[in-house]
């Protein structure tokens, strides 16, 4: 069995980013670290801890290799007492990736001494966000199936090492949300793809197909996707969300890339080019902005940035033959 999707993306951004120099990781590790609150977690834009951006933070800090004994057993008590409230679900799945790195990293084990079928009981939760599509809603009033939900609901099963249920039909679900253009939308009813749902349904082809026993490509042919998502980068380096939308942002150039990346075309971007869009959000005292138009700096974006760096300086050449 092939090492869970998510640490494999981490090894991937953690090795190009070895490239930077020492004083270029420190004050990004600076930073994130400078961000942890008292009770050990980490805030949004909103202030106050949150379960969903800490699980940024701390893989910003693996990334860089910052995540020192101490950050790490505060985050530890934060996330522990949250363990016991009731959360959104993506909040939970955050608290899975959370956890995930703690242990890989530190031999943290979150869920030591806790009760031994919360994983079950979070597996059964997702099951219920199961639509007559085959893909998994974001609520339990979802009558659709979305793109991005659908994915995490596979990730979350490869992280608990549980079985994901009818997998063959939830990769059915995956690929009937790819339009014309090579791309996929979030929900059926949209008409226009995005690069987002494309990279979430790349990557969630990618999990399901463990549980298929299979090493095929994510649909029948990469190569619409692969146009596709090298149309969504623009003049500036930067990848856009769909076509309606002028402008670029870090979140769609990280996605955009990994996706490129997960497929072995990584090099079917302009790299230079993507590299100095990058770097143009990066600031001098640590951190991104999420775009050109955005004046905050946030533990989210700066993990997009710190991974769409790392995919860009890391061993891409070559990957795949044209």
């Amino acid at each position: 069995m092939p090492a869970p999707y998510l640490a494999q993306l981490l090894v991937r951004v953690a090795t190009g980013l070895e490239r930077l120099s020492d004083s270029r990781r420190a004050r990004h590790g600076d930073f994130l670290r400078a961000q942890q609150l008292p009770d050990g977690g980490f805030p949004g834009r909103q202030g106050g801890s949150d379960l969903y951006y800490t699980s940024f933070a701390l893989r910003g800090l693996v990334v860089l290799g910052a995540l020192d004994e101490d950050t790490a057993g505060h985050a530890a008590t934060f996330l522990r007492q949250r363990m016991q409230r009731h959360a959104p679900l993506i909040d939970l799945v955050s608290l899975v990736f959370s956890a995930q790195i703690l242990e890989t990293s530190t031999g943290i084990d979150l869920f030591s001494g806790s009760d031994s079928a919360w994983p079950s009981t979070l597996t059964a939760m997702l099951g219920q966000l199961q639509c007559a599509d085959g893909g998994f809603a974001r609520t339990a009033e979802g009558m659709a199936g979305s793109t991005y939900q659908t994915f995490l609901t596979a990730l979350i099963h490869q992280q608990l090492g549980k079985p994901l249920p009818q997998p063959q039909r939830v990769a059915d679900f995956v690929r009937c949300q790819q339009r014309d253009d090579g791309g996929f939308v979030e929900i059926r009813v949209m008409r226009r793809s995005g690069t987002n749902p494309t990279a979430a349904a790349v990557g969630a082809l990618q999990v399901i197909a463990a549980w298929l026993d299979q090493t095929e490509s994510p649909s029948q042919s990469t190569a619409p996707i692969v146009s596709y998502l090298s149309s969504m980068q623009i003049g500036t380096g930067g990848f856009r969300a769909n076509t309606r939308i002028p402008m670029a942002d870090l979140l769609s150039t990280c996605t955009g890339l990994q996706a490129l990346s997960d497929l072995g075309h990584l090099h079917k971007a302009d790299m230079a080019r993507a590299q100095d869009y990058i770097v143009s959000l990066e600031q001098p005292a640590g951190g991104w902005h999420a775009a050109e138009w955005d004046d905050t700096i946030d533990v989210e974006y700066t993990f997009y940035g710190l991974a769409a760096l790392g995919l860009v300086l890391g061993p891409w050449e070559g990957v795949a033959a044209d």
